[in-house]
């Protein structure tokens, strides 16, 4: 049986149409990409367009979508922070006992990407993810700030909740040991880093004429290949 539309739901759906349609992208200058002249690997590339990007203006340039998959095949899809990105890869943490931790125990293939929309960038990376072991997953937490150590020790992510009045007592409990034991442990808490076997870059255009230059590692994963793909 259908459901009648009242007339505030006509006016929200019309509402939210109207603005989805009048939104546009990239209106201002945007920067150039000349692939030619991008470096032989692509962290040196990232490094390059992060802090571009910061200067540029862009709000939290360090946040990034997470995508991983469940043990049934299902994608799942996340934003959190980079904690860094060097020779070793892309850093991140979460809890091992959260959705993220249990799906990449079970299958570590995930993917990152980063958009600077006030630049009109994205970035793609693929690649296996490792998890590290207790003294740089605590290391990563100890250099964080006392409201990320709370955030950790309060635990529990991805479990159900029964309300958020449990939440706050449960947090103001950590936020108070937070303050008085900087070293509190959290044993779950665990570092990450994703290993990239492919890293894309796209550069946008306003004409459409956007510049992709994919890296790929070459087949005994010494160096890269680089290749540009059709918009």
């Amino acid at each position: 049986m259908t459901r009648e539309i009242s007339s505030s739901e006509t006016d929200e759906i019309e509402a939210f149409h109207a603005t989805l349609h009048s939104l546009r992208v990239w209106d201002g200058p945007l920067p150039g990409f000349d692939p030619e002249a991008a470096p032989a690997e692509p962290l040196a590339l990232f490094r390059e367009w992060f802090l571009h990007a910061a200067e540029a203006g862009q709000a939290e340039p360090h946040t990034m979508s997470l995508a991983t998959v469940d043990a049934e095949g299902r994608p799942d899809v996340r934003v959190l922070m980079l904690h860094d990105a060097d020779g070793h890869g892309w850093h991140f943490a979460s809890h091992a006992t959260s959705a993220k931790g249990r799906q990449l125990a079970g299958h570590p293939e995930a993917a990152l990407g980063f958009y600077w929309p006030a630049v009109a960038r994205q970035i793609r990376i693929r690649g296996r993810v490792t998890a590290c072991g207790p003294e740089e997953s605590r290391a990563d937490l100890a250099v964080r700030s006392r409201g990320a150590l709370a955030a950790a020790l309060t635990g529990r992510q991805s479990e159900v909740l029964g309300s958020v009045q449990e939440l706050a007592k449960a947090s103001a409990a950590a936020w108070e040991r937070a303050g008085a034991e900087p070293d509190a442990p959290a044993p779950t808490w665990t570092r990450y880093v994703l290993d990239a076997g492919e890293v894309e870059f796209f550069q946008g255009d306003a004409a459409r004429r956007h510049v992709r230059l994919r890296y790929r590692r070459d087949g005994d994963g010494s160096g890269w290949l680089r290749e540009l793909l059709w918009p």
